[in-house]
């Protein structure tokens, strides 16, 4: 076991200090020849050894290097060294997150890190926090809650008597929600169909003069950045039309804005709504996975995900079970509370602010072309022309190597979506990505093949 793990830290170390050099898409060649890892499964067991080498000597040439400076494809984030770390060390322990009795390091460190958490996005310190997969299990999460809320509040125990013959309740979303939200909302038997969906202004923001009338039998989701412009949507307006709705936030990268000085102003209103959804494998760069699921009275996240079972034995320590859809998991606090200790305050300000700068580097860079939004934080998006040709120009530079952006459709437009999320990236990695994305659109747009 000894020499496999020194073998193992070998071939990751490599891997790691070789990734920024690397083309970021694997190529063609790179993916055909994953299929050596299959055919009929052997009768003997194989060296552990030789598991390892051909894992790595198929594998690691066919990932895509997202952990790397010129990943700018939707919002993945990187990998900061003292999570990634923190992951090897946590692989080691392999430790059951659910209860207290499993792991009383797991569950320190998920209060511990629950608390610096509150503290950094300015939400009470009495929220429940969930640590879950991702940004559509945090809303679901903390969805769910809401619906337990509401619906008690309406006298009926939906986790008793179901969703059969319970009262209604109005869902109300922006015309942009995301549609990890929706399907959040679907699973939870809220249908995507009967949700009321309110206009949104140019940048994807909720027109709060739009809204419904709404009551306390209402619940309203709203965004902390847009998943194409990165716009905020207007919450302390929206706040003040409420009349005791239930307001959730999706913030998978958004909510942390509120942890760099010079854009916390983006989160006016929101640390006033009743939940929250984000995602630390994004902007705080730790690992997959890890999503988090806030609720400002912790008592209506403990109702929705109750479970019991006499050999449970649940203590008087927080029971991590108590606060997620999952009983058994990893535990995934243990690179959370890694990457806020080794950035500190500061460090995490000025890894949010940066990526900030740098997408503005890209708007800049690529001003002679046409840049579709208001770039307010870490999203850029950009037309090369018709549609046809930005898409090509998409297609080429994916090809290319040099980076990754991905394209997406914004007000019925072809778009370039660079998104700068990565603690790694540099000025010089942007001015690379430039000249390779220029290069390639002037190509494209003269054009010659």
């Amino acid at each position: 076991m000894t020499d496999l793990l020194a073998d193992a830290a070998r071939r990751a170390s490599r891997y790691v200090s070789e990734i920024g050099e690397r083309r970021v898409a694997s190529t063609p060649a790179d993916i055909e020849n994953l299929e050596a890892l299959g055919g009929a499964l052997n009768d003997d067991p194989c060296d552990p050894a030789s598991v390892l080498a051909t894992l790595d000597e198929i594998g690691s040439p066919a990932t895509v290097a997202s952990t790397a400076g010129r990943y700018f494809g939707f919002v993945t984030g990187g990998s900061l060294p003292a999570a990634m770390a923190a992951n090897i060390l946590a692989a080691a322990w392999d430790q059951n997150g659910a209860l207290f009795i499993q792991s009383p390091v797991a569950v320190k460190l998920e209060e511990i890190a629950a608390a610096w958490l509150t503290d950094i996005f300015g939400f009470p310190a009495t929220c429940g926090i969930g640590f879950v997969t991702g940004a559509t299990m945090a809303n679901f999460t903390a969805l769910a809650a809401a619906r337990h809320a509401l619906l008690k509040r309406a006298g009926w125990d939906v986790e008793a008597q179901g969703m059969f013959g319970a009262p209604e309740i109005r869902v109300v979303v922006g015309a942009e929600a995301h549609t990890s939200l929706l399907k959040a909302l679907a699973m939870l038997g809220f249908g995507r169909a009967r949700v009321i969906a309110v206009p949104a202004d140019d940048q994807g923001r909720i027109r709060a003069d739009a809204l419904p009338p709404l009551d306390d039998h209402t619940l309203v989701c709203i965004q902390a950045g847009n998943v194409n412009s990165g716009a905020f949507d207007p919450a302390a307006e929206i706040r003040a039309k409420a009349h005791g709705a239930w307001i959730h936030v999706d913030g998978a990268f958004g909510l942390w804005a509120a942890a760099a000085p010079a854009r916390a102003h983006l989160m006016s209103g929101f640390a006033q709504a009743d939940s929250w959804a984000t995602d630390c494998h994004k902007w705080l760069n730790v690992p997959y996975d890890s999503g988090l699921a806030l609720v400002r009275d912790a008592g209506h996240l403990r109702g929705a995900m109750a479970l019991s079972a006499a050999y449970l034995h649940m203590t008087d320590h927080r029971e991590p079970c108590l606060y997620t859809p999952e009983a058994s998991r990893r535990a995934r606090g243990i690179e959370v509370w890694a990457a806020l200790r080794s950035l500190g305050r500061r460090g995490l300000a000025e890894m949010i602010e940066s990526n900030c700068r740098l997408a503005s580097r890209f708007a800049t860079g690529l001003g002679a072309h046409e840049v579709l939004n208001d770039v307010v934080l870490n999203q850029v998006l950009v037309s090369f022309g018709d549609d046809e040709t930005t898409r090509r120009v998409i297609r080429e530079v994916q090809q290319e190597g040099t980076c990754w952006c991905g394209g997406t459709e914004w007000h019925g437009r072809a778009a370039m979506r660079i998104s700068v999320s990565n603690w790694s990236t540099t000025e010089a990695d942007v001015d690379r990505s430039l000249e390779a994305i220029r290069k390639i659109a002037a190509r494209v747009r003269s054009g010659r093949p």
